[in-house]
């Protein structure tokens, strides 16, 4: 599941309520390139990818180095990525023809996995709510929970899924009708006042300058007055309408799609979702009908460094494979084990996955396709998440953890942090876990591609992820001599430390030593990373 931090302080100030998709920091907006920024030259906590190229890799040989984005889709003709975009050479475009025999047809930039014949899947339900139902129809009739002691276990798996499904459906009811009575209000009150002040434009100045006597109208002017003071001098109705609709959008989705028992989107796909090992269903659209967040994703890892329009990405000689899996919704197991596979046969080195979910009902799917990208030397980048927990104690899909207890060698697991070394350096959503999570890199209000050659602000752990992917993909381009193994040592060994620093801790739980964030306790940068690089590859001899 995609969870963005996008909606706006002032809106939460105007509603005083803090649903996990709408928290974010609070601070001065920083510079828009600062994730690529050096912490000593600029005093920002970014990567130091200018200072690299501006001086340790200056003249410097590179290869090109393909990054699957498994993602929403991604926008392949923004003007900032269309030249970095991934070419599948062996397949000839619209002839209708698997040219290169990988059992996808005219896949020229990737594959959709959540396509059909005719149509895209948009909006899908979440994992807990297709675990309820399977258990549901099981267990529906049972009484007394009477079941066979071998079925017990399951059982009461099935009690907890129905409570946590209840209670969560509810409360998120709940908030849709807030926002919507909100956004009704608030329409009502600014059509009512624009008509009577025959404006097109409302501010403070002219409801404060307009009596009445009349309780309704009133009763809109102060409303909305006390909507100006809380979205201070620098914001307008016209804002405050545009999150309010994001709002009332964003908790729609939920409600209809994300616990709707009776939604299906195989519909569309056309699979046989009763087998989990299916391959070559979907079709070729890699952008999909909703490829923001993919495309915002791709923008981090590697717009292009050399258009000057724009924004750069971190690495500067990069493809980028689409590869469509996850809707507005949850993600499903099968659809991301198949999107492993067909990124490592396709080429990709490096693997983005920025998406998440609480329950893993085919875990043993995708456990086959990473271990299947480990055996192929491709690295697995994985966001940690945007729900301020500890993943080393709540459970967090996919994981690096096989069902059998070992762990994967090719993944590196982010978490989020913001620019300043201050209490706010950690992304208030961020999970973090000292076992689970390996370090920090900038999510916080990165600003990147999104589609139609639009750009924008975003945070979330999804925007730490292929920080790290582009700094990932930077190291296998100007040292091809390093293997999977080394580029990830060299990741984590090369990490800033803050030893002493103290920040609030995500979930808002007092404060906590950095440290204790992450098994590095360290924060991603690129300058180090390729000293580091340099240095291995003088003791390899590799000229």
């Amino acid at each position: 599941m995609r969870k963005l931090t996008f909606i706006r302080t002032f809106l939460l100030l105007v509603i005083t309520l803090s649903p996990a998709w709408a928290q974010e920091q609070t601070s001065i907006p920083a510079p828009k390139d600062w994730f690529l920024r050096d912490p000593e030259q600029d005093q920002l906590q970014g990567v130091s990818a200018e200072k690299v190229y501006q001086t340790l890799l200056a003249g410097q040989p590179s290869r090109t180095v393909i990054v699957a984005v498994v993602d929403s889709g991604v926008d392949i003709d923004h003007e900032d990525l269309k030249n970095i975009i991934w070419v599948n050479e062996d397949e000839i475009s619209g002839n209708g023809i698997d040219d290169d025999k990988n059992g996808y047809i005219d896949d020229i930039h990737g594959w959709n996995f959540i396509g059909g014949t005719t149509n895209n899947v948009k909006e899908d339900t979440y994992e807990l709510t297709r675990e309820y139902v399977r258990l549901k129809k099981k267990f529906e009739n049972v009484e007394n929970g009477k079941v066979p002691k071998k079925q017990k276990a399951e059982y009461e798996q099935h009690l907890k899924n129905k409570d946590k499904f209840e209670k969560l459906k509810a409360k998120n009811e709940q908030q849709y009708g807030l926002y919507k009575n909100l956004q009704g209000n608030v329409i009502l009150s600014v059509d009512t006042l624009k008509a009577i002040l025959k404006t097109d434009t409302l501010t403070q100045q002219s409801l404060q300058d307009f009596n009445t006597t009349d309780p309704s109208l009133l009763f809109a002017k102060g409303f909305l007055l006390n909507l100006f003071k809380n979205i201070g001098p620098e914001g307008s109705i016209d804002d405050l309408l545009g999150q309010l609709k994001e709002a009332v959008d964003y908790f729609g989705v939920i409600v209809n799609y994300g616990y709707n028992e009776n939604f299906d989107s195989r519909l569309i796909v056309g699979d046989n979702y009763a087998n989990p090992y299916e391959k070559n269903y979907g079709n070729n659209d890699v952008k999909g009908p909703d490829p923001e967040h993919g495309t915002h994703v791709a923008g981090i890892i590697g717009a292009d460094r050399k258009n000057d329009i724009g924004i750069k990405g971190i690495a500067d000689n990069v493809r980028i494979m689409s590869v469509r899996t996850v809707p507005n919704g949850d993600e499903r197991d099968k659809d991301v084990a198949n999107a492993i596979f067909y990124a490592v046969d396709n080429g990709a080195k490096i693997i983005n996955m920025s998406f998440g979910k609480s329950f893993s009902p085919e875990k043993i799917v995708v456990d086959k396709a990473v271990k299947y990208a480990e055996q192929k030397g491709v690295l697995l980048i994985h966001a940690a998440g945007n729900d301020s927990e500890n993943i080393d104690e709540k459970k967090n899909f996919p994981s690096r953890y096989y069902a059998d207890g070992k762990e994967a060698k090719n993944w590196l697991e982010i978490g989020a942090s913001a620019w300043g070394s201050d209490q706010e350096f950690v992304g208030s959503f961020s999970n973090y876990g000292k076992k689970s999570v390996d370090f920090f890199a900038p999510g916080v209000e990165i600003y990147s591609t999104t589609p139609h050659n639009n750009y924008k602000n975003q945070s979330g752990t999804s925007m730490a992820s292929p920080t790290v992917a582009g700094v990932a993909a930077l190291l296998m381009s100007y040292f091809p001599e390093l293997s999977y193994l080394e580029i990830k040592d060299i990741l984590k060994k090369s990490t800033r430390k803050f030893d002493t620093l103290e920040v609030a801790s995500p979930g808002g739980s007092g404060n906590v030593k950095f440290s204790e964030l992450s098994n590095t306790g360290g924060l991603v940068n690129a300058y180090e990373a390729v000293k580091m690089a340099q240095l291995i590859k003088t003791q390899k001899g590799v000229k």
